[in-house]
């Protein structure tokens, strides 16, 4: 008997820890920073992407893209978060950020400075050499 609300109490415990590396508070819809784009954030399973959902009216496409198959692609529907892991601290790590104005995919984190504005830093090998955008919560 004491093994068994052993267990239960160790498979409690992983539970709660595994639910507290979840946090949906970024998950929405964003506008870039100079105002172009509308980007969805969602959770799949226990990471974070997100997708280009609107922009300037015109259709775009991925023009920039390094695959040149995929440069006829539209930029709707484009996921240009992946992989980001909430990493208990009001920051969301571990993931890429594409920028389809220049075909680049850079290291990034994520981090809400408060409900309505989300802080994304770009940037290769360290997270010193990048550069800051500031999105702003739509909905």
């Amino acid at each position: 008997m004491k093994k068994i609300l052993l267990l239960i109490l160790v498979c409690l415990t992983i539970d709660i820890n595994a639910q507290s590396l979840i946090d949906d508070t970024i998950t929405g819809t964003w506008l870039t920073a100079d105002q172009s784009g509308q980007i969805v954030i969602y959770r799949r399973g226990n990471k974070y992407y997100g997708s280009i959902k609107g922009g300037t009216g015109k259709e775009q496409y991925d023009i920039n893209n390094p695959e040149p198959i995929r440069r006829k692609n539209s930029l709707i529907g484009l996921i240009i978060l992946k992989e980001f892991k909430f990493d208990g601290e009001n920051q969301w790590k571990g993931g890429m950020v594409y920028d389809p104005n220049n075909g680049k995919t850079y290291n990034c984190i994520l981090s809400l400075t408060d409900k309505k504005t989300l802080k994304l830093r770009g940037y290769i090998g360290f997270s010193w050499l990048g550069r800051t955008e500031i999105w702003t919560r739509i909905n």
